[in-house]
């Protein structure tokens, strides 16, 4: 009877403390872990593209494109940066192809 006593508490304590497995916070998880994962365009622009398109994309420094004015698809824009363009550095050995489609996608919000 007394290792009843003693078994049926720990048992109790083991089960409270398992959480069980619970599937929508297992999605939020790895929602959170995605984003934290996806590239943030604007912070890479920052440190690669506004030396020459300036903050806003409107600098222009060595013949560099008025980004605000630009009419390349975002197709196009991933093309440029991937591969250079003029003075403009191919950028594909510096920055991963996620890298690039987030920079291509931010330069997109800078038009006007």
């Amino acid at each position: 009877m007394k290792k009843l006593i003693v078994l049926i508490p720990l048992m109790i304590m083991i089960w409270a403390c398992s959480g069980g497995d619970d599937n929508k916070s297992k999605s939020k998880k790895e929602k959170k872990v995605a984003q934290a994962d996806a590239p943030d365009g604007k912070k890479i622009y920052k440190i690669n593209c506004v030396l020459c398109h300036g903050a806003d994309g409107k600098m222009g420094v060595n013949g560099s494109k008025d980004l605000t004015e630009s009419v390349l698809s975002l197709d196009e824009a991933i093309t440029q940066i991937t591969n250079g363009k003029g003075l403009m550095a191919s950028y594909e050995p510096i920055l991963s192809k996620e890298e690039i489609e987030a920079v291509a996608e931010y330069t997109l919000s800078l038009r006007k």
